[in-house]
């Protein structure tokens, strides 16, 4: 029964995206709309708006570098490690949850390090929690305020990671709730 239900499931998967677009075409050529030119016209703005947000990212990127190799998130964690002890994260999470709000990717690295050097372990589960609870905060401001020229970020950043706080104590109230510890 599961194999008959997973190859159903693939054949659903292989056909969904064209099913999909060929549907959106469908659908604009029977609303008479020049589907092509409007794709066309579509990616164009989607090229500007690209380079609109490209100094934004580069600043990202870059204060994502320094950080990383300055060894500031190392300095970060040692300062940081006796407040993670009082609300029970393991010590190991915490560059997971330095890192997410700057880095979507570093912060999967950082995760899946501790992922495969101890599988199955509350210290993976809380990883795995507190990378899910949180977002990439300067990231996405960059993308998103960038885009549209907004300026004055800071309400927005303090919400933001006063959010990603938030996401972490819930995935480690969680995860002790789960693991029973």
């Amino acid at each position: 029964m599961a194999e008959v239900f997973a190859q159903i499931m693939k054949t659903i998967s292989a056909f969904t995206i064209p099913v999909i677009f060929l549907g959106i075409i469908l659908l604009g050529m029977l609303r008479r709309v020049k589907v092509y030119e409007s794709f066309v016209t579509g990616g164009k703005e989607g090229f500007d708006i690209f380079l609109r947000i490209l100094p934004y990212l580069v600043a990202v990127f870059v204060a994502i570098g320094m950080f990383r190799v300055s060894g500031a998130l190392d300095l970060l964690s040692d300062w940081l490690k006796p407040l993670v002890a009082k609300i029970g994260m393991p010590p190991e999470v915490l560059p997971v949850a330095l890192m997410r709000p700057l880095s979507g990717s570093g912060s999967m690295g950082l995760a899946s390090e501790i992922i495969k050097a101890k599988p199955n372990s509350f210290e993976a589960f809380v990883a795995s929690n507190v990378f899910g609870s949180t977002d990439t905060t300067f990231y996405v401001i960059a993308v998103y305020f960038g885009s549209v020229g907004i300026r004055k970020i800071r309400h927005a950043m303090v919400a933001g990671l006063l959010a990603d706080v938030a996401g972490i104590l819930v995935a480690v109230a969680v995860s002790h709730a789960v693991w029973n510890r």
